[in-house]
């Protein structure tokens, strides 16, 4: 490795870009295409990387990072409100998971250490693919998917003691009494730690931040957050605990502070490569050999992960009074081993916990587990709908036969599609205008919370056919969606769509980047955030400076008619990515120069016919004039300034063409 280091790199960063781009065309997990990166230049694989030591330090410092990341995301209040299911169904969750394996793991002959660390391990599921899943799939805020959450938050709860719990038991010895007396040390050591951590980032942090955030550097600024990150690693990696434990404690510190978004930016980039880093490593450890060896095993294995835990989830569910299809639609979304539990083991494998042939058996099944998971997830509803086809029908239809009964004579009615504050904003203009509507969320409780106010809100899926008829689409106005995700936008527009081809559609997102594909999909009027909050801005100031409200607004009917073209280009600066795929705001604003040998002087707008450039001539200004949208005739000057607007590539051709007579 240290002959030609450089040279592993390269390749290792050749190999990870080949895989992990291949993995998200097959819409696999990043972190799997990274893990089979391990496997190729690991040890065991072509052997690229074969010191020991290198993997560990690789190891260390992604485990850091990855809790680091996973603590900034970590909220006290979403805690709090989600407390049922989070305390509820969590703790039932985990402690039944981990006493169910820990029982199998010592029937098979497991070794009492090894068999707590593998329970630990088992017990915890995927917070990465789970959440990225259901929220492509728009199913975040559904039942299954808040309860899946609230287990996810305990379980990340769990991994501080977890976390703990790996060097204390290396230190114990095995030894029952040690045992008992590492774990009070630790427990204490923990309890100490985390207090110390709280009054560091109660006193210290958020005015050391207010301070370095003055300062307006953003090295400095990056720079306090990484020794934040790592200083805390260190600090309870000498107080003989998990340094992963300081570094998620310093990110659950920093998630209080208003700087939060500012360090998740900041430390996106070696979180991002870092957390690569630590997944190639855990790919690493894997062996092709010992897979094939033992590949009947592993997949024996694997499959009884999926099993037990989706039994487990399943009972679980059913106890806390959870529908058949709802405890099934969780028992397989959660079903897989997670980011933690290969965290554990990769800690395990470290203070020497887990024996090498045993512990990479287990790994690769770990690893399996998760590969199935985006899969288990995407058809839980289908699976489930097959499965427990009677009660997941009766809960349906006793939700679209309220949606029905409670609407048998509206027609003329508007359907909103999410009671979010936009939802709720659009309903209040409705109220006042005296027009009727029905609202569908997907939230159960600002459904509740609404419909005891007496509001038209229902719980419904508005991207499921027999929800919109329930809702009487076919006599409705019209359909608008008021939240801004892009996946359950498009799925809800399709839906529309192949119900009723003309009703009008007006959809909301929070940028320009996504306004043609809605458009494409059948949406009528797509509104940006971004660009109505421009709008607004102007017409305010237009009628603070004394513009009569008349022509303020006829300016914006105009903008909004001509669905924000007038915005459509920009001048871009230092800071502006001419290549960044724009889908509204894609063109740019150029300024040419007329000079004494360019190929444009006197001749007219009409004869340099720029577009067949698709480049559009603005403006011209001569001397101290500007001339908006000069007329074709308009003969070019020497020392005119020609204003044109285009994409960044057909600018460019414009303005050599206006040099040099020759259309590329």
């Amino acid at each position: 490795m240290n002959e030609h280091i450089l040279l592993h790199i390269v390749l290792l960063l050749t190999v990870a870009v080949i895989t992990v781009s291949i993995s998200r065309r097959l819409h696999f997990p990043p972190i799997l295409g990274y893990i089979i990166v391990g496997i190729i230049v690991g040890p065991n694989g072509f052997g690229w990387i074969q010191q020991e030591k290198n993997i560990e330090l690789l190891a260390e410092f992604g485990i850091v990072f990855l809790l680091f990341a996973i603590g900034l995301e970590f909220s006290f209040s979403q805690m709090y409100a989600m407390r049922k299911q989070v305390f509820g169904l969590g703790t039932a969750q985990v402690l039944a998971t981990a006493s169910v394996i820990y029982i199998i793991s010592t029937f098979a002959g497991l070794d009492a250490n090894t068999a707590i660390v593998v329970s630990g391990a088992f017990a915890l599921s995927s917070t990465a693919i789970v959440i990225k899943q259901l929220t492509e799939q728009s199913e975040i805020q559904s039942r299954h998917g808040r309860a899946s959450l609230g287990i996810l938050i305990f379980q990340d709860i769990m991994a501080i003691p977890l976390l703990i719990l790996i060097p204390t038991l290396a230190m114990s010895g095995g030894e029952d009494g040690a045992l008992s007396w590492a774990l009070g040390m630790a427990f204490l050591k923990g309890v100490l730690v985390v207090v110390i951590m709280h009054l560091i980032g109660k006193y210290l942090l958020r005015p050391l931040f207010h301070e370095v955030a003055s300062a307006k550097s953003q090295e400095l600024f990056t720079l306090t957050v990484l020794t934040v990150a790592l200083g805390a690693a260190t600090f309870t990696e000498e107080m003989g605990l998990s340094m992963t434990l300081g570094a998620f404690l310093a990110g659950m510190m920093l998630s209080e502070t208003e700087y939060r978004h500012q360090i998740e930016s900041d430390i996106r980039p070696f979180q991002d490569i870092l957390l690569g880093l630590f997944f190639v490593t855990v790919g690493m450890l894997i062996s092709i050999d010992i897979l094939a060896k033992h590949f009947w095993v592993i997949i024996a294995i694997t499959l009884s992960i999926i099993f037990i835990k989706g039994a487990v989830l399943y009972t679980v569910s059913r106890l806390f009074q959870k529908e058949g299809g709802v405890a099934l639609r969780i028992s397989l979304t959660l079903s897989q081993v997670g980011e933690f539990g290969l965290v554990l083991m990769t800690l395990a494998f470290t203070y020497k916990l887990l024996p090498q042939e045993i512990g990479n058996i287990l790994l690769t099944a770990a690893v399996l587990s998760m590969s199935v998971a985006p899969f288990l997830v995407k058809f839980n509803g289908k699976i489930a709908k097959k499965l427990h086809k009677g009660s997941y029908s009766v809960s349906h239809h006793e939700i679209e036969n309220t949606i029905e009964q409670d609407n048998k004579n509206i027609n003329k009615h508007v359907i909103l599609c999410g009671f979010g504050r936009v939802g709720q904003t659009v309903s209040r203009f409705l109220h006042k205008s005296n027009k009727r509507f029905i609202a569908l969320d997907m939230d159960i409780k600002r459904v509740h919370e609404a419909r005891a106010a007496g509001e038209s809100v229902y719980y419904g899926d508005a991207a499921k056919e027999t929800i919109l008829n329930a809702a009487s689409l076919s006599k409705a106005k019209s359909v608008i969606i008021t939240f801004n995700d892009f996946h359950a936008s498009i799925k809800i527009i399709k839906t529309v769509r192949a119900l009723d081809p003309n009703i009008p559609i007006l959809v909301r997102t929070i940028d320009d980047q996504h306004v043609n594909e809605l458009t494409e999909a059948g949406a009528n009027e797509v509104v940006p955030d971004t660009f109505e909050s421009s709008i607004m801005l102007a017409s305010h100031l237009l009628l603070m400076i004394g513009e009569p409200p008349s022509q303020v607004l006829k300016q914006t009917r105009n903008i909004r008619k001509n669905r924000y073209k007038t915005l459509e280009n920009y001048y871009p600066g230092e800071d502006d990515n001419p290549l960044e795929q724009h889908q509204v705001m894609k063109g740019i604003i150029h300024t040419v120069l007329i000079e004494d040998t360019m190929f444009a002087v006197g001749k007219s707008i009409k004869q340099l016919n720029l577009s067949e450039l698709n480049v559009q001539i603005d403006a011209i200004k001569r001397g101290h004039v500007r001339g908006e949208n000069p007329s074709s005739d308009t003969v070019l000057r020497l020392d005119d300034h020609v204003v044109i607007s285009g994409l960044p590539e057909d600018i460019k051709c414009a303005e050599k063409f206006l040099k040099k007579g020759k259309k590329i």
